[in-house]
C-alpha cells in the first residue's frame, strides 16, 4: 500500500458469495444422436443458478438487503481513540474469530498481548486491527502501519513484538531494526472479517472489489489504497469502512463510515477523498473525538448546512429501491422539519455524477466539510431530490428551511379573515346600538 508503486494492490477474494463464470460454447462437443452434452451444459446451468440464488439469500439475510440496514443513528458509534496500528497479516479467509487468540498465528496473538499490557504506559489510546499481507508485495506479512503517524514498519516478527511496543507505541519513538517509511496519499481498509461476523463477510468483499474498480478506473493507483482488515467494531453498521488522510493542513484524520454499499463507494471517493468533505448519513465518527464529541461535531455540521433538528437524525425517510436484480436501500439519516419528501422511490437526496479531480493533493477533510457551499444556500422551495444515475452514487442535500411566509397555510389566510370579518360585525353593530340609543 505505499504510494510509490506504480500498480495497484491485488487482493485474494475472500468473498463467501461465488457466482460461476459464464459456460462456455466451446466446452462441451454435443453429439445429435448424444445427450451427454446436454445433460453437462443443464448440470451447470443448475449449479449457476443455485449459486445464484444462495447469494441472493446471504444478500437478504447478512448483506445490504438485510432489514436492519439503515435503521441506526449512526454519529457518536465510535469509541475514543487517538492512534491506529494495522499490522499486515494473510488474509481474511483464513482469520480466526479472535485473531488476537489464536494459537498458531503467533505474531497477532503476540503484538495484542504486549499492546494490551502496556496501554496503561501508552501516551496515546491505541487501537490494533489486522489488515491483508501478502508475502512479495508492497504489504508483506508482518508490515504495520501507523496512523496518524502516517508510517510503516517493514517485516516486523513475533520475536521483535516487545521491542517494538516499548520503543515505538511506548517511548515514540523509532524501532531501531527498522527504518520507519512515510507513507502518502489515502488508506482505505474496509472490515471483512467473516469469521467474526457474517454481515462483515458478506458486505466487506463486494465493498474492497468496487473500491478497487474505481480507484483503477479514475487512475487513482498510488493515490488511494484500499485493503480489507478485521473486527473494528459494530457489526451491525456493517458495511464499515475507514479511510485515513492528510488535509491541507498536513493534519492526518481517520474517519469512520457505516452502512456503506457499493454504490455508495464512488461518493466516498469524490466527495470524501475528492473534495474533503464528510459523506455526514454514513459517518460514524473520527479518530481522536469522543462519542458526545463526534455528536455535536455532526450537529454542528448539520447547523451550519442549514439544518436544525439534530433528534430526527435516525429516522427513516426512504424505503427500499430494486434495481435490478440487487435490492439497494435508501434509506437517510435526516428529515429536516419535514424537509424530506417521498416522490415514488425518491428521498431527500441528490444523486450526483462522480467527477474525480486530475490530481488529489492532500483536499482538506475537515475545515473544508465545516463550510456552507453556496449551492446548499439556494432557495428552500427547491426540494432536493434523489435521481437515478449509472452508478447510483448519491450525497445528502439539505434543504433550507423555510420563511414564514413560505410556510403560511391556506387554513391560516381563513382564520384570519374571519377574524376580520368578526371585528367588523361587532364594530357595525356597536355603532347602530350608539345610534338607537
Amino acid at each position: 500500500m505505499s504510494s510509490n508503486r506504480e500498480e495497484p494492490l491485488t487482493f485474494a477474494s475472500s468473498s463467501p458469495i461465488t457466482v460461476s463464470d459464464q459456460l462456455d460454447n466451446n466446452s462441451y462437443h454435443t453429439d445429435p444422436s448424444s445427450h451427454i452434452g446436454s445433460a453437462s451444459n443443464s448440470f451447470q446451468n443448475d449449479t449457476f443458478l443455485s449459486e445464484s440464488s444462495a447469494s441472493i439469500s446471504l444478500d437478504v439475510e447478512f448483506g445490504f438487503s438485510r432489514p436492519e440496514f439503515r435503521l441506526c443513528q449512526l454519529a457518536g458509534t465510535v469509541d475514543l481513540y487517538e492512534r491506529h496500528v494495522f499490522v499486515c497479516y494473510k488474509n481474511p479467509s483464513v482469520w480466526p474469530p479472535r485473531i488476537e487468540a489464536a494459537e498458531f498465528d503467533r505474531l497477532p496473538r503476540l503484538l495484542s498481548a504486549a499492546v494490551g499490557a502496556r496501554k496503561p504506559d501508552m501516551k496515546r489510546e491505541t487501537r490494533l486491527t489486522i489488515c491483508e499481507g501478502h508475502d512479495g508485495t508492497e504489504t508483506s506479512n508482518g508490515d504495520v502501519l501507523i496512523f496518524p503517524d502516517m508510517i510503516r514498519y517493514r517485516r516486523l516478527t513475533h520475536f521483535d513484538v516487545d521491542t517494538f511496543v516499548e520503543e515505538v507505541l511506548v517511548k515514540n519513538s523509532e524501532w531501531l531494526p527498522g527504518t520507519p517509511e512515510k507513507l502518502k496519499g489515502w488508506y482505505v481498509f474496509v472490515c471483512s472479517h467473516a469469521s467474526r461476523d457474517r454481515r462483515c463477510g458478506v458486505c466487506g468483499p463486494p465493498l474492497v472489489s468496487r473500491f478497487k474498480e474505481e480507484i483503477e478506473t479514475h487512475g487513482l493507483q498510488g493515490k488511494v489504497s484500499v485493503s480489507p482488515c478485521s473486527h473494528i467494531g459494530g457489526h451491525k453498521y456493517a458495511g464499515n469502512v475507514i479511510i485515513f488522510g492528510s488535509n491541507v493542513n498536513g493534519e492526518v484524520t481517520g474517519h469512520w463510515y457505516g452502512y456503506v454499499a457499493p454504490d455508495d463507494v464512488p461518493t466516498l471517493l469524490e466527495q470524501h477523498i475528492g473534495k474533503g468533505e464528510i459523506v455526514d448519513w454514513l459517518w460514524r465518527g473520527q479518530m481522536g473525538l469522543s462519542s458526545e464529541e463526534q455528536k455535536k461535531f455532526l450537529e454542528l455540521r448539520l447547523q451550519l448546512n442549514g439544518e436544525t433538528n439534530m433528534e430526527s437524525n435516525n429516522k427513516e425517510v426512504a424505503g427500499k429501491q430494486l434495481n435490478g436484480d440487487n435490492i439497494t436501500a435508501c434509506r437517510s439519516q435526516v428529515d429536516v422539519m419535514s424537509c424530506c419528501q417521498e416522490n415514488g422511490d425518491t428521498c431527500c437526496q441528490n444523486t450526483q455524477s462522480t467527477v474525480f479531480p486530475e490530481k488529489i493533493d492532500n483536499p482538506d477533510a475537515d475545515e473544508r466539510a465545516m463550510k456552507v457551499s453556496t449551492d446548499k444556500k439556494r432557495s428552500s422551495k427547491k426540494l432536493v431530490s434523489r435521481s437515478s444515475s449509472s452508478k447510483g452514487a448519491f450525497t445528502r442535500k439539505v434543504c433550507a428551511m423555510p420563511t414564514w411566509l413560505e410556510s403560511w397555510e391556506r387554513e391560516d389566510t381563513y382564520a384570519v379573515l374571519a377574524v376580520a370579518c368578526a371585528v367588523v360585525s361587532v364594530a357595525v353593530a356597536y355603532s347602530c346600538y350608539k345610534q338607537l340609543s
